[in-house]
């Protein structure tokens, strides 16, 4: 499967399939989808989704904990007696052979965290058929995560790429230079389509140069050309993988229903983002419908698969649902891994 967006159809769209407005009032998006990032009203729309952030999930996420995600953290804190779940690399080995008694190494999260923000603007994230595109909810996301991470003295940074190239915001602190690198993020030119997105590249600049231990997040829907057969390693996977080794790695994937499942609106008219062609499919068939529907089905678990081999979380946001819901059930479910003994 490829990056396709919709261009036109035999008959007009089923109305079970809303479309966010460029002209829509705040209060509708706020009750599940991000406002629209329209280029005139940028900033009171970064201002709405900062407060959106700060009422509904600043106190709920908070505590001693790494970052957005409540992990190990990156300091060596005490020891204690191994618990069945925990991370086996983290075996504290001289108290082990001190004591006879398994132990592992506890750590504590960094007072001063430092947080880069990988952000795909591809071509492929200017769609969307429910109540936002996605490129409004990966910034969206973008904005979760900094409001929630800059505190402290932490600093925040971002790699955001298109189909121009990759481009560097350097890690500053404060919520001024947070809103500063949100607003450039938002600003950024739509890639056009046609223009391939180096995401593997975006990834790996993460990694240079080394850093201290902190927090990484790749917001992206991962649809590289090398994702089309789920039988083939992403070309991202490397690096993200690399990148977890050192740094406790967060991967937001962003998806549209209708990446998922078509409707049936006769022929649809149809662009492959990646190379700019378009084409043609006949949406009425059922067993096309059914085909299509297990491809993508396939194509998301080789997704998420491969971004559990390379040792990330994994939080997925549709475009019609309620993204600071979801946020929330993800942090959630962490904390109850935790609690079981579990680092990831």
């Amino acid at each position: 499967m490829r990056r396709l967006r919709s261009v036109g159809a035999g008959r007009a769209d089923p109305p079970a399939v809303p479309s966010a407005r460029p002209g829509s009032r705040p209060q509708d998006a706020i009750g599940g989808g991000p406002p629209r990032l329209d280029d005139d009203r940028a900033e009171v729309v970064l201002r709405r989704l900062q407060l959106m952030v700060t009422r509904k999930l600043d106190g709920l996420l908070q505590g001693d904990y790494l970052g957005l995600l409540p992990g190990p953290g990156s300091e060596n804190g005490e020891s204690r007696e191994y618990r069945p779940g925990d991370d086996v690399r983290r075996m504290d080995w001289a108290v082990t052979a001190r004591t006879t008694v398994p132990h592992v190494r506890q750590t504590i999260a960094d007072r001063e965290l430092e947080t880069w923000l990988c952000v795909d603007l591809s071509a492929s994230l200017d769609f969307g058929t429910a109540r936002c595109e996605k490129r409004d909810l990966a910034i969206a996301g973008a904005a979760a995560i900094a409001h929630l991470s800059v505190r402290g003295g932490n600093r925040l940074g971002a790699v955001v790429v298109n189909g121009e190239g990759s481009v560097r915001l350097p890690a500053r602190p404060g919520r001024q230079a947070a809103q500063g690198l949100l607003r450039r993020i938002a600003q950024a030119p739509r890639a056009k389509p046609g223009e391939p997105t180096d995401l593997a590249g975006a990834v790996d600049m993460l990694n240079r140069p080394p850093r201290r231990r902190g927090q990484a997040v790749v917001i992206s829907d991962f649809l590289t050309p090398d994702a089309v057969d789920p039988a083939t390693e992403p070309s991202w996977e490397r690096p993200l993988r690399k990148l977890a080794v050192r740094h406790n790695v967060l991967a937001i994937e962003v998806v549209d229903p209708r990446e998922l499942e078509l409707p049936d609106v006769g022929v649809l008219t149809v662009i492959d983002t990646e190379t700019g062609r378009t084409h043609e499919v006949h949406t009425g068939d059922k067993r096309f419908r059914e085909k299509y529907a297990a491809a993508a089905l396939s194509q998301r678990a080789a997704i998420a698969a491969a971004i559990r081999r390379a040792g990330a979380g994994h939080l997925r946001l549709r475009t019609d649902s309620d993204w600071l819901v979801d946020i929330v059930r993800f942090v959630a479910a962490q904390r109850r891994g935790q609690t079981r003994g579990m680092t990831r």
